[in-house]
């Protein structure tokens, strides 16, 4: 039996935290200053270099480097309620991620005037101002991601070819060539109430080709590391940490191949690549993990670390960080089997998350947000075409993404001799949970159709 972890830190400043708190963990002293800045649209100044410390006792000295690093670790700033009421507008919303223009709009206090600015009615989602923030795998109002912000009913009906032409001149400032010209029938679309029966539609025409190319792309043959072990025989750790990291090297090999057959290779700088994988390639292995490769890692090597036994002192050794990664993975297994997610928009899914603007020293940011919002878009299609009876099963998929990255990062800090107890742990929970659910069917849906626990 494991025992609680001690109390989580602030994301902000490090100090103890009370909860989730505007999509991030942090404590009432960051939770309130954040929402008292928003809601007051507070624009603050730095005396020094913008980089100040934050601490618990440091972090009063500069409100304005404070505030910012609020929005960089993905506070939401949406979902602070408008009447300044405690508790938040949306209690399943999660943290985002916006470009480093908008947080300086924010920062400069030209995000606030411009929604002063804003005619009433003319941008709106269910009654709120909309999020005026690109796609960057966040989430706007509503729990609804999305890169254009949402249009009112009445306006959308009224949307003629002159109105969609510059709200693509606002959210595509670069040029498309003709095959991934932006689908433009997703600019009309607006919020549909959960009361109305969902409306049979067509997929856009470009979007399923772009779909294909992507799971083109993908390596789907079973992983090849061998994971059989014979009955009787006990694991130890040094073996099991040896296997984990071929399995490491395995799914690696298998990103850098897949970046080579992306049909937007030719698109980009191998710099600007270089730079992708090595910061998301935590996040990829992650992801496929819990999608395509499912059946294998949650039944041939669940099969594997069931035959080992941790000592006493591993167990005691277990640190709250790896309490932490253990009972989220836990959560984030869960939610993609109750999703069930396909190959296409897995293979959507990953091209959004690789496609990160936001990270630092990428030489053409301009065009990967293009790419990033492309392939945001036919996702958004392909998956409202595909379940219309789901209408909220593409803000669901996209809010695992924020997810996945934070625990990414995470698990690169749970020291290595901590690793084989951490993966017998959730893989022995997680497939202790397929038998009780007695679905026989995979956490997601692939091709093969194939359960991990056979």
């Amino acid at each position: 039996m494991y025992v609680a972890a001690d109390p989580r830190v602030c994301l902000i400043c490090g100090d103890r935290a009370t909860g989730l708190h505007y999509g991030i963990i942090s404590c009432e002293g960051c939770k309130g200053f954040f929402k008292r800045s928003i809601c007051n649209k507070r624009v603050y100044r730095c005396s020094r270099d913008k980089n100040c410390e934050m601490s618990r006792k440091q972090r009063n000295r500069c409100q304005y480097c404070r505030l910012l690093k609020c929005l960089q670790m993905g506070m939401n700033r949406k979902a602070i309620r408008e009447d300044g009421m405690p508790g938040g507008r949306n209690k399943s919303i999660g943290p985002v991620q916006i470009t480093d223009e908008e947080i300086e709009r924010i920062m400069s206090g030209q995000e606030f005037k411009e929604e002063a600015s804003l005619p009433e009615h003319t941008w709106s989602n269910n009654g709120d101002s909309s999020d005026h923030s690109s796609p960057s795998n966040g989430a706007s109002e509503g729990n609804q991601p999305s890169p254009a912000s949402t249009l009112s009913s009445n306006r959308s009906v009224e949307m003629n070819g002159g109105y969609t032409a510059a709200l693509r001149d606002q959210y595509m400032n670069t040029p498309m060539n003709t095959p991934y010209q932006l689908l433009p029938h997703l600019f009309s679309y607006h919020a549909q109430s959960g009361l109305l029966a969902p409306q049979p539609r067509s997929l856009y025409p470009q979007s399923h080709p772009l779909v294909l190319q992507l799971v083109a792309a993908e390596d789907l043959a079973p992983l090849t590391t061998p994971m059989l072990i014979e009955d009787g025989y006990k694991v130890t750790q040094v073996e099991l940490f040896a296997l984990l990291c071929r399995l490491a090297d395995e799914l690696l090999f298998r990103q850098i191949s897949w970046i080579k057959k992306l049909p937007f290779f030719c698109e980009l700088s191998i710099e600007d690549y270089t730079c992708l994988l090595s910061s998301t390639w935590q996040e990829l292995i992650l992801l496929s993990c819990l999608t395509i490769y499912s059946a294998q890692i949650f039944g041939d090597l669940a099969d594997v670390t069931a035959k080992y036994t941790p000592s006493e002192d591993e167990m005691q050794g277990f640190s709250e960080n790896g309490m932490e990664v253990m009972e989220r993975l836990i959560y984030l297994f869960r939610k993609f089997h109750q999703l069930k997610v396909s190959n296409e928009e897995y293979a959507c899914m990953k091209a959004i998350n690789f496609l990160n603007q936001d990270i630092r020293g990428l030489t053409n940011v301009s065009q990967l947000e293009q790419l990033n919002k492309r392939y945001w878009y036919v996702c958004q299609d392909y998956t409202e075409y595909k379940y219309p009876h789901q209408p909220k099963r593409f803000p669901e998929i996209m809010m695992c993404l924020p997810e996945i990255r934070f625990m990414a990062g995470k698990l690169v800090n749970v020291p290595l001799e901590q690793l084989p107890l951490l993966f017998k742990a959730v893989l022995h929970s997680c497939k202790s949970s397929l038998i009780s659910y007695r679905t026989g069917s995979s956490p997601c849906l692939t091709s093969t159709g194939t359960s991990p626990g056979n």
